[in-house]
């Protein structure tokens, strides 16, 4: 752990050990796996017993709540927080109940349900409720978690000199008379636990920080949360300011120094991570690092970062954090908040465990460690290759071989060499190639399986007076022609039963997604479904691992049903050629096992 005072960012006499090979990536997952058997220290509010331990504060649920576009339900706060309780968060930022009578209703829902859920080892979160330097916003935060076994009240006034004058309209002196009145307060209510934050303290002039800082903590302050607000500082500065509060401000060492960092230049994390070097121990930040403008800070950067590299590189810094319990989390609230997550987000993103040039699917293939310093699984994630490859036009033979292997079949090379031709030319044209795109290339078929279904015909009728109703004309596979309909909850529901009696192949509905191609009221809807058969969904492969099996189709039209009905059939034919190549490999095996056996009696 870094000396209180030292210059972050200064000289340290050696080289950096960013890249060190296989060994080093080992030695560093093997010291993260020992701190997380590390037990978590007691809580108290203003003291952390073991020096090395550092408090993730989430404010997912407040400060992730205020990204436009990112309301959130009661019932889905308290989904959320459940799932914080999982991941083993310290403290829960559950809103900021003077807002409104349903912040204040799921704060005071979440502190009395998740605030009360004690788990076997002791831990409980603290729930913390966000208030401005006013009495009845402190008295309204403390009314809606004082129920929890832990609760906490986090009030705050902005410091920097552009606010004071311009947002405030206040004397330095009448902020910090108003800081101290209203910690005050809320020691006077019964609160115990009271955290308090100078706004955009990253602009502010450090000299009156120490001096605000010094009385709230007199005040009765336990934690103080330094925010860079606007994102404006670089890491070795916010590290030295760190640094210098605690060195310069009476009273630091019996409180806890807590750090808000703001992503507006791309630098929450680094901040975060500088501040937690210079011995701040609490980092507040938010799942997929979702917030205001840019966001905050990504609770998954800054905990794996840590996890990985808290012992070796932080001097043994560890958090009580159960990764596994990322991925899950981070589905939740890019569901819950419509915000989605980018594919190449570090730790969460789709792409974050994909592989697709040629030279690093080798590498993947021959040891996962050459390109990946953490598993999937850590997080909780799990992906359908082992080795994480994606074909695409940059992939080469072996990966191609690797996942045609997976798939059960197992080529000679000219087989092989005459497949990775056709399938070059069909990655030019792709951004992927998928599963059936290959099972077509081996069935003789570049982009689709053949035809075994043909859509004819579409009829729905729909609206507020009665039943969705869909009739569907169809031609089989033997030629004939087949109507029927079925009533659903709605057209698209609707018509995929009238397919269903009329295909009979029992199927799950994985996903469904349309688009328009164009603009305007006739534009052209673009559907994609995907789906996995029913009653044997999960299939063995080549190498005798179990894996799930889907099957997409896309369609095109005007009218939104018959683009659904082309893409469902379209995946429908797909899973019947897979169905149907799996019986006849079945049947050919069964006919030379039978064979053999004739064989071996006329001998």
């Amino acid at each position: 752990m870094p000396t209180v005072g030292v210059r972050f960012g200064a000289p340290v006499g050696r080289r950096s050990t960013c890249w060190r090979g296989r060994a080093h990536v080992a030695k560093c997952k093997a010291a993260a796996d020992a701190t997380q058997g590390k037990k978590r220290p007691a809580y108290e509010p203003g003291r952390i017993d073991d020096p090395n331990y550092v408090r993730i504060f989430d404010t997912t649920l407040r400060d992730g709540e205020q990204s436009p576009g990112a309301s959130m339900t009661s019932e889905e706060k308290v989904q959320i927080a459940l799932q914080l309780h999982a991941l083993g968060v310290d403290v829960i930022e559950a809103g900021f109940p003077i807002a409104s009578p349903d912040d204040f209703a799921a704060v005071r829902r979440i502190a009395m349900e998740v605030g009360n859920i004690v788990d076997e080892d002791g831990y409980v979160p603290v729930i913390c409720g966000l208030s401005r330097a006013r009495k009845p916003d402190i008295e309204r935060a403390w009314d809606a978690v004082k129920f929890a076994k832990r609760p906490r009240v986090h009030t705050f006034i902005a410091t920097s000199e552009i606010h004071m004058r311009d947002k405030l309209r206040m004397t330095p002196d009448e902020v910090v008379a108003t800081a101290v009145e209203c910690v005050s307060y809320a020691r006077s209510l019964g609160c115990t636990d009271i955290e308090f934050s100078p706004e955009d303290a990253g602009r502010s002039d450090p000299t009156f920080l120490y001096r605000i800082l010094e009385a709230v903590i007199k005040a009765g302050a336990t934690t103080l949360n330094i925010p860079d607000t606007t994102g404006w500082c670089m890491p070795p500065e916010f590290g030295n300011l760190i640094a210098d509060i605690k060195a310069n401000t009476a009273g630091a060492e019996n409180v806890i120094i807590s750090v808000h960092c703001q992503n507006d230049l791309g630098l929450s994390t680094a901040n975060s991570l500088a501040g937690v070097h210079a011995g701040a121990r609490q980092v507040e930040c938010t799942i997929n690092g979702i917030g205001e403008r840019a966001g905050n800070a990504s609770l998954e950067e800054v905990v794996m970062s840590l996890y990985l590299r808290g012992q070796s590189h932080f001097g043994g810094l560890y958090t009580g954090i159960r990764p596994v319990h990322i991925a899950h989390g981070s589905k939740m609230v890019e569901e819950f908040s419509g915000l989605l997550v980018q594919p190449h987000k570090a730790i969460v993103g789709k792409n974050a465990f994909l592989h697709e040039s040629g030279i690093h699917q080798d590498g993947m293939l021959k040891s996962q460690n050459t390109y990946e310093i953490m598993s999937p699984e850590t997080i909780g994630l799990t992906r359908e290759s082992e080795a994480g490859i994606r074909l695409g036009k940059l992939s080469g033979r072996n990966a191609l071989a690797a996942k045609l292997e997976e798939l059960g079949f197992k080529l000679d090379q000219n087989e092989l060499q005459a497949i990775f031709n056709r399938f070059k030319i069909l990655a030019e044209k792709k951004k992927e190639v998928t599963e059936e795109d290959l099972l077509a290339l081996i069935g003789d078929e570049m982009s689709s399986p053949r035809t075994i279904w043909e859509v004819l015909d579409v009829q729905v009728v729909c609206g507020t007076m009665g039943m969705p109703t869909a009739t569907i004309k169809m031609r089989g596979p033997d030629g004939m022609i087949r109507i029927q309909s079925a009533i659903g909850t709605g057209p698209v529901d609707a018509a995929y039963k009238a397919v269903d009696m009329i295909v009979c192949v029992r199927n799950q509905l994985v996903d469904y997604n349309i688009s328009s191609v164009t603009d305007g009221i006739d534009a052209l809807a673009t559907t994609r479904v995907s789906i996995r058969p029913k009653d044997n969904g999960v299939l063995e492969n080549a190498q005798g691992r179990m894996a799930q099996r889907n099957f997409s189709g896309n369609g095109a039209d005007s009218d939104i049903v018959v683009a659904s009905v082309r893409a469902y059939v379209s995946a429908l034919n797909k899973l019947i050629t897979f169905l149907r190549m799996q019986q006849e490999a079945a049947e050919e095996a069964a006919l030379n096992s039978e064979s053999g056996s004739m064989e071996s009696v006329g001998r």
